[in-house]
């Protein structure tokens, strides 16, 4: 690896540092993170494939009230650059990617408990009338949150693949097949978790067809997003409750009150 190389990577780390508490661009989901990073390090392959599965576990991390969720951005930077640089295989490098994301949310309480003090001094700066005084201890926070990243991620750089491919040799068998096991299962309990918070009756006939779709060797993943968007079309087409029928009534009856919905109805006694 070149300077260059070294460069874009802790851009892509510190860029996803920031878009963890940001959200804007999603930078610091796995899918984006890895695969700049294979883009960059010239490993594309292994960086898409890494990302997509640690993509699947992500996609069950999320803060619900005072409870913080796995850090994804170290987990797919950290991931990204063990499988890239280092030449870890990616399914140990998706089981080693937990311990990155606990460790990640561990560094993201403290640095989110050292910009309190940040949120202060810019509370002093508005008493000032000082603008740019608060944007700046702004941007001062979400930069502590960029080098929560971009550090580790220039540690991990920084080791020698020599001595990460002796370490490896090092651990016994029994693990690093352990390792992949576990990375497997994450995948499968990522997804799980998606299901669970997304399980209703309305959805389940169309998770199982999906799932009996999925069997048929035919079908490939573009036409199983076909059929979905056709499917998610046709129900939003012919249910009531996006039709005018919620609420336990019927189309007909919305269509009676002289609107097609209660918005119509409302728009049309002020004309």
């Amino acid at each position: 690896m070149n300077i260059f190389q070294v460069i874009l990577v802790l851009i892509v780390a510190f860029v996803a540092g920031m878009e963890s508490v940001l959200d804007q661009w999603e930078f610091h989901q796995p899918i984006l993170s890895c695969t700049l990073i294979g883009i960059f390090t010239g490993n594309i392959e292994t960086g898409i494939l890494l990302g997509g599965s640690l993509q699947l576990v992500a996609l069950g991390w999320m803060n619900i009230g005072a409870a913080v969720a796995p850090d994804a951005a170290l987990a797919g930077v950290g991931a990204a650059i063990l499988a890239c640089i280092q030449g870890i295989s990616a399914d140990v490098a998706v089981a080693t990617a937990i311990p990155l994301a606990v460790a990640g949310t561990v560094l993201t309480i403290f640095v989110r408990t050292i910009t309190v003090g940040f949120a202060h001094a810019a509370d002093g700066a508005a008493e000032k009338n000082d603008a740019r005084g608060i944007e700046l201890w702004l941007w001062l926070s979400v930069a502590c949150q960029g080098l929560r990243i971009a550090i580790p991620a220039g540690i991990l750089m920084a080791i020698p693949a020599e001595a990460v491919q002796a370490g490896l040799e090092a651990i016994p068998t029994w693990i690093t097949g352990g390792l992949s096991t576990a990375g497997g299962f994450i995948v499968v309990v990522g997804y799980a978790m998606v299901m669970n918070m997304m399980a209703s009756p309305k959805v389940w006939p169309f998770f199982f067809l999906g799932f009996s779709l999925a069997s048929l060797s035919e079908l490939g993943l573009i036409a199983m997003g076909i059929i979905g968007v056709c499917l998610a079309l046709v129900y939003l087409d012919l249910s009531p409750e996006f039709n005018g029928g919620g609420n336990g009534g019927s189309a007909a009856v919305a269509t009676a009150g002289g609107g097609s919905d209660a918005l119509d109805d409302i728009l049309n006694d002020y004309e």
